[in-house]
């Protein structure tokens, strides 16, 4: 990411005290002088309100809450990705139960972070899903994990298996990593990456990172003992 890039955000939650909170924090900006700058370009009370401000702002991140009154979070991404709209969304709620982490994941969500994260893991995220990158909090991660453990998931088609090669790419992906960095640890090109993942796309019926790792997570190709 270029030295000192802004990355424009919508605050979307129902607690007027949340959102003070939010943009108190991204205005004061990241403590890494290297890092980008945060601009808050508005904020929103509920879903509906948040489809209709990033429609107009068109900004690179939407920090999404789920459980609003007037409009949900999930319906607000599910309307987003009809909309082709460019914005990146990344949950950031209370609540880490598979109802509410797959549906979001599901619904186009690029990321799914808890309130309860450091500030740092915060700005993190928000530059990883700015960039396009997915972004799991660990304790989403490991619900999802627990979720496939039990019952055991159903066989897949060999012809729906995925290869070693693609089963590390999708490890890769799960961990935040960009598609160079990828290249680079398994000494192959970035084409070859891209590749890959259309494979993995077609092969789990996801369309794409975030889903991929959603669904991989359900049928137990990631996580498992």
């Amino acid at each position: 990411m270029a030295e000192h890039r802004t990355i424009t955000l919508l605050i979307v939650d129902d607690h007027p005290v949340v959102r003070d909170g939010l943009r108190g924090m991204f205005t004061a900006g990241d403590p890494d002088p290297a890092g980008p700058r945060f601009e808050v370009l508005a904020e929103a009370s509920d879903g509906v309100e948040a489809v209709a401000l990033a429609q107009r702002l068109d900004p690179d991140v939407v920090l999404m809450d789920l459980r609003m009154p007037g409009g949900g979070g999930v319906e607000a991404i599910a309307a987003l990705a009809r909309l082709g709209a460019r914005s990146r969304v990344l949950v950031l709620t209370t609540y880490d139960t598979e109802t509410d982490t797959l549906p979001a994941i599901e619904a186009g969500a690029t990321g799914y972070l808890l309130k309860d994260a450091p500030r740092e893991e915060l700005f993190a995220a928000v530059r990883a899903a700015a960039e396009g990158r997915t972004v799991l909090s660990p304790a989403v991660a490991t619900r999802l994990v627990t979720r496939v453990r039990t019952p055991a998931a159903p066989a897949v088609p060999a012809d729906q298996a995925l290869s070693a090669r693609e089963r590390e790419v999708l490890e890769l992906v799960a961990k935040g990593t960009p598609n160079r960095e990828i290249a680079a640890e398994l000494f192959i090109s970035e084409a070859t990456v891209k590749t890959h993942l259309t494979h993995i796309y077609g092969k789990l019926g996801a369309k794409d990172r975030a889903a991929a790792v959603a669904v991989a997570y359900d049928r137990g190709i990631l996580g498992r003992a």
